[in-house]
């Protein structure tokens, strides 16, 4: 038994397996960016401000961080598939009473209580699955696994787009739940098998290195890092949309802006896998926020519409490995047993991070009339997040043995 699962890894089996794992990402993960698009017509359909019309956001986002959670022990219990199949009943109904909504409030829950937790069950879980089905090439295919997010939010704007100006907002939401529905129930049945990972020993400390933290400490840790990296990264991908509205550029060219910064980021995804698997996960973190600040604070000087869409593509090709980078260290030093609860902690504390920051970005223009301040409280944040990271690294934190990473008992 134990051979048979060895030669699972790493297989065309596997290779298969995460071509269906990224296909449930990009339809699944609509619910992270349907919400972005429709928030100026939301907003005006409702008379709301622009931090009331940005609490869908907010809540689709806990809703998937909850989610994660949930979702993610499920999927350790159960495997992924029943996870998947209930994930997909809850977001479709989710979507068609979000297009029914006679509120904001009712808006704002369907997407928090439904769609975000429907949502969920297409992004922790799988990027755990995937991590479990290889090791030579585990980096890379974490980082594919996670472009599933990113390919909807590559496709999904200009589709709603289209949809909201051809038919309305209500409409196209009622439309992407029958998607939804149709589409991710027969992929969900590729996910089927157990993952051969699920045998591996655990991580092994390195030699003569300081005492490891506990996988408690580190998991810890490791959520206020993701929650401060993602209240920078929310500002750019939440209020773009709304920003080049602002501007007077119009709203589609702010969504094909967001579409742009999920491209260069699926790119910057897989980079990121490759890159992981040479230097581990936590360099390959460090790397992406540094550069995830730096291009942050290019935005607060640049608004032309020229500089607004080469400043999409850069922000998306330094910081689309971050989230990825997390699932990669969270394998190297912790049981695989443990892969989908832990990766979903820890994945939680991102998704209340881009929450937050969603929320926060439209409460400070709310206060000042502009995006500029909310720039800059996003740098601060970045600075957090690269702290934390310095601090692991000072702990000799970077990544376990070679000979464990490959998972190979010294």
């Amino acid at each position: 038994m134990r051979g048979a699962a060895e030669d699972l890894l790493d297989s065309g089996a596997a290779w298969r397996r995460l071509a269906a794992i990224i296909a449930l990402g990009a339809v699944g993960g609509v619910g992270l960016w349907s919400v972005v698009v429709a928030l100026p017509h939301v907003q005006a359909e409702f008379g709301a401000t622009r931090a009331e019309a940005s609490l869908p956001y907010t809540l689709v986002m806990l809703g998937l961080a909850a989610g994660a959670v949930a979702m993610g022990r499920a999927a350790d219990r159960f495997g992924p598939m029943r996870p998947l199949v209930l994930g997909t009943v809850i977001i479709s109904a989710g979507y068609v009473l979000a297009g029914l909504a006679p509120s904001l409030l009712v808006f704002a829950l369907a997407h928090g209580l439904l769609i975000g937790l429907g949502s969920s069950a297409s992004f922790a879980p799988l990027v755990a699955d995937a991590s479990l089905w290889f090791r030579r090439r585990r980096g890379i295919a974490v980082a594919l696994a996670a472009c599933g997010n990113y390919f909807a939010g590559a496709a999904w704007p200009p589709i709603l787009t289209a949809l909201i100006e051809a038919y309305g907002w209500r409409v196209a939401h009622v439309a992407v739940g029958v998607a939804c529905l149709v589409l991710m129930l027969p992929l969900s049945l590729a996910l089927r098998a157990r993952a051969p990972g699920l045998r591996e020993p655990p991580p092994a400390p390195r030699p003569g290195g300081p005492v490891p933290m506990s996988s408690n400490a580190l998991t810890a840790v490791l959520c206020v890092a993701g929650f401060a990296c993602c209240m920078a990264m929310a500002m750019p991908q939440v209020h773009i949309v709304a920003y080049c509205g602002d501007l007077g550029y119009g709203v589609a060219r702010g969504a094909e802006m967001l579409s742009l910064m999920l491209v260069t980021g699926v790119v910057s995804r897989i980079a990121s896998g490759f890159i992981a698997d040479r230097i581990g996960g936590l360099l390959t973190l460090l790397l992406g926020s540094t550069l995830q600040g730096l291009a942050l604070l290019l935005f607060l000087f640049f608004d032309s519409l020229a500089s607004l869409y080469l400043l999409s593509a850069l922000f998306g090709l330094v910081q689309g490995g971050i989230v990825p980078a997390y699932a990669v260290i969270v394998r190297e030093r912790l049981p695989a047993a443990e892969a989908g609860g832990r990766i979903g902690i820890v994945l939680m504390s991102t998704m209340v991070g881009m929450a937050a920051g969603g929320w926060m970005s439209g409460v400070v223009f709310d206060l000042t009339g502009s995006y500029a301040a909310a720039f800059v409280n996003g740098v601060l944040w970045n600075l957090v997040n690269v702290a934390v990271v310095l601090w692991l690294l000072g702990r000799g934190a970077s990544r376990r043995p070679a000979a464990a990473a490959r998972g190979v008992t010294p």
